[in-house]
Formats: C-alpha cells, sequence, structure tokens
C-alpha cells in the first residue's frame, strides 16, 4: 500500500497548498476595509490578490478531487457527514467570488460597502468551515461499521474542531496581513504593518494550544510532532520580524506557519482519514479506504506529470504579478 500512503502525503501537501496560497486571499479579504481610509485603498489592497486568488482556489479543488480518486471511502463518507456545512462554505465560496467582481460595477458608495461586507464574510467562513471540517477529521464522528456516517451536524462542531476553524482564520488574518505589507506602499502598507503586530500576538498564543490539543486529541501525548514545533517557531518569528518590519521574511515565516499547521494535523491523522467516535475499528484509514492498485497507478502518473506543470504555471504567474501597488494607483478611479 505505498501508493496509498504516497497519495495521503500529496493530499496533506495539496491541502497545505491551499491554505498557504488561498490563505493570504482569504486574509486579504477579511482585512481589505481595516487596511485603508478610502476607496484607493482598498482597491489597493484587493488588487494584490486580483491576478491570483481564482487560480489559488484550484487547489481546494484539486484536493478533493485527489480525495475522490485516491480514497473514495473517505470522500464519500466526509461528504455525506459534512453535507450542511459544504453548502455555506459553497455559499461563502460563491459569494466571495462575485464581491471581487460586483463591487466596482456601479459608482456608489453603498452598493461597494454592501460588496465589501459579504466578500468579509464569505473570506471569514472559508477558513472556519474548513479548520473544523480538517479539526472534526482528527477528533472524530459516529461512524459505523459500513463507513455511514450515523451523527447529525452538531457532531462535527467539537470544541475542538471549532478552535481549530478558530486557529485557521486567525493564521489566514496574520497571512493575509503580511502579504499585503509585503505588496503595498504607503498608507496601506503601514496600516497592515500594524495590524499584523497585534494579530500575530494574538495567533500566537492560539497555536501554541492549538498544536498540543491536536497531538492530544490524536492519543499522542501533548508534546507537538516536528511540522508543530516548526509551526510554533514560525509564528513566533512571524510576529518579531513584522515588528521589526521585514517584510519579506515576515510573510515567508508566515507561509510556513501556516503550511507546518496543517501538515502537522495530517501528521497526527496519519494513517487514520477520519476517527470514528463510535469505535475505533469503525476508523477510515489508509489501507480500508483507498482505491484499488491499478486506479491508484494511473492517477499517481497524471499527478507526476502534471502537478510539476502547475507549479510552474503558478510560479510564473506570481512572478509576473510581484511588483508592489499604491493607492495612488486608484486615486481617480475609472469606469471598470
Amino acid at each position: 500500500m505505498a501508493l496509498a500512503t504516497f497519495w495521503f502525503i500529496l493530499i496533506a501537501v495539496l491541502w497545505a497548498g491551499f491554505f498557504v496560497l488561498e490563505g493570504f486571499d482569504l486574509g486579504v479579504g477579511m482585512l481589505h476595509t481595516a487596511v485603508a481610509r478610502d476607496e484607493a485603498g482598498r482597491r489597493a489592497a484587493l488588487n494584490t490578490i486580483g491576478p491570483l486568488w481564482d487560480g489559488n482556489e484550484v487547489w481546494l479543488i484539486v484536493a478533493a478531487a485527489a480525495m475522490f480518486a485516491a480514497f473514495p471511502g473517505w470522500y464519500a463518507t466526509m461528504f455525506s457527514s459534512y453535507y450542511p456545512a459544504l453548502v455555506v462554505l459553497l455559499v461563502g465560496l460563491i459569494v466571495r467570488g462575485v464581491s471581487f467582481e460586483f463591487r466596482g460595477k456601479v459608482d456608489s458608495a453603498r452598493w461597494r460597502s454592501t460588496w465589501d461586507v459579504l466578500l468579509i464574510c464569505g473570506s471569514l467562513l472559508v477558513p472556519l468551515l474548513l479548520g473544523i471540517a480538517l479539526g472534526a477529521l482528527l477528533h472524530g464522528v459516529p461512524i459505523d461499521g459500513s463507513q455511514e456516517f450515523t451523527g447529525d451536524l452538531g457532531d462535527i462542531f467539537s470544541g475542538y474542531a471549532v478552535f481549530a476553524g478558530i486557529t485557521f482564520v486567525l493564521l489566514c488574518l496574520m497571512h493575509g496581513a503580511t502579504f499585503i505589507t509585503l505588496r503595498t506602499t504607503g498608507d496601506v502598507r503601514d496600516r497592515a504593518a500594524g495590524l499584523a503586530r497585534p494579530i500575530a500576538l494574538v495567533t500566537a498564543p492560539v497555536l501554541l494550544a492549538f498544536l498540543p490539543w491536536t497531538h492530544s486529541t490524536a492519543g499522542k501525548g501533548v508534546l507537538p510532532n516536528i511540522p508543530q514545533l516548526l509551526a510554533v517557531m514560525a509564528v513566533i518569528a512571524a510576529a518579531f520580524l513584522v515588528v521589526r518590519g521585514h517584510d519579506g521574511r515576515a510573510f515567508a515565516a508566515t507561509t510556513a506557519a501556516v503550511a507546518t499547521t496543517v501538515l502537522g494535523l495530517f501528521v497526527d491523522l496519519y494513517p487514520r482519514l477520519m476517527v470514528s467516535t463510535t469505535n475505533s475499528a469503525f476508523d477510515l484509514t489508509v489501507h480500508n479506504s483507498a482505491a484499488g492498485e491499478y486506479a491508484l497507478k494511473v492517477t499517481s502518473v497524471v499527478a507526476i506529470v502534471f502537478f510539476p506543470l502547475v507549479l510552474a504555471y503558478q510560479g510564473w504567474t506570481y512572478h509576473v504579478f510581484r511588483r508592489r501597488i499604491s493607492a495612488d494607483r486608484f486615486a481617480h478611479p475609472v469606469a471598470e
């Protein structure tokens, strides 16, 4: 079952990639009104992610598709268990995407402020619900011997899962603040840096509580694993670097904090895919939920061929749109 383990690792990497790339998009969406005093500043903040956000969301689709291809049992049980929450998640994603496109279509402050509120709400819902979903995988939900979910929606919202959702919201806020600081100039950059400091100082203790709770929930004691230790070091470094004004290094630190937090959760989850609170014998694992050997071989070839191409394309996109953005560019609005 080496291929099944390979796909578990790849899925963990895809989820980490989604939160790293889409994480700062979500943070910008939540913070774009807080870092700007006027419409020009808001447009500058949003334009830092304008060419990137829709491409970054592809990572979520690919992660879900990989789960379906490699572990159909996991995909079926998880998506049927989380169905109501996933509907709300999709609404949040749709509202967020529509907000980017519609907020500038009418020259009205009320129109723009309405879409700004919807953008903030959508950007908040996504990391909150996905964090709860990932936390529930480890904490567990009622699953019977046929890999069927036997509980209700309330079973997903355990104390640990909700805390996981809050942790991911804070990580995205911190990640987004450092990204705006890195990609803008002038007052917008200064306000983002000013917000990044208190956000980092709040995120650090929350993460310090979340990581040992994760390890304990997995039944592995309270001492964190290696990715979790790296996450703690990264968030502390981010708080220090933000205060010192090292924009690029601070963003690199928040990137590392987000990635290692996600990977640490998956490390604690392995070899399980979804924990059953009914009976540990009913846990979904890498071994009892994997697709057939032939299917795994075919999908592995596809992944090995196309994954580097996707990385190369996204790397090129980020290189093209690497320049800082000034609010002065939007001081005299033009028709969109």
